[in-house]
């Protein structure tokens, strides 16, 4: 009997061993963006003291999906951002973002912004960057925050 449950339990820890991550899995080392409205963001930004980085991208646009596939998802580029900043995503073509693109106007995809928690613009981007010059923004953007 005994030998039954061990290999039942064997049987049950392998099962689970091959389960796949969802698909809208995010790992702890990539850049965790905010899931809310705008408002909440801002809030968000408010109680934690934290700027807000704004990335308006487009679906179809190839330098916005590297920016998410090979930027966004560097370990050292998700601990920066994910510590020092509230960070939203948004669709420059859709709903919030084509709103904050117009208000913005922003000059092509992706376009980077960090906001102070009033929303005011303190430091952008447009164009892919690699996981280097995405931490070298970040901390351009939080020395404007100090002035």
């Amino acid at each position: 009997m005994k030998m039954k449950k061990l290999l039942f339990i064997s049987f049950v820890i392998k099962a689970f061993a091959f389960v796949p991550k969802p698909a809208n899995h995010i790992s702890k080392t990539e850049i965790d963006f905010f899931k809310g409205s705008g408002s909440d963001a801002i809030a968000k930004a408010k109680r934690e003291s934290k700027p807000i980085v704004l990335d308006i991208y487009a679906t179809w646009c190839g330098p916005c999906k590297m920016l998410k596939e090979k930027t966004f998802t560097n370990k050292e580029v998700g601990m920066f951002y994910n510590s020092h900043f509230i960070n939203v995503s948004l669709n420059g073509e859709k709903g919030d973002g084509v709103v904050l693109a117009q208000k913005y106007q922003i000059p092509g995809y992706p376009s980077l912004l960090i906001l102070d928690s009033d929303e005011i613009p303190l430091y952008a981007n447009a164009g892919y960057m690699t996981p280097e010059d995405l931490i070298n923004f970040g901390k351009e953007g939080l020395k404007k925050l100090d002035k």
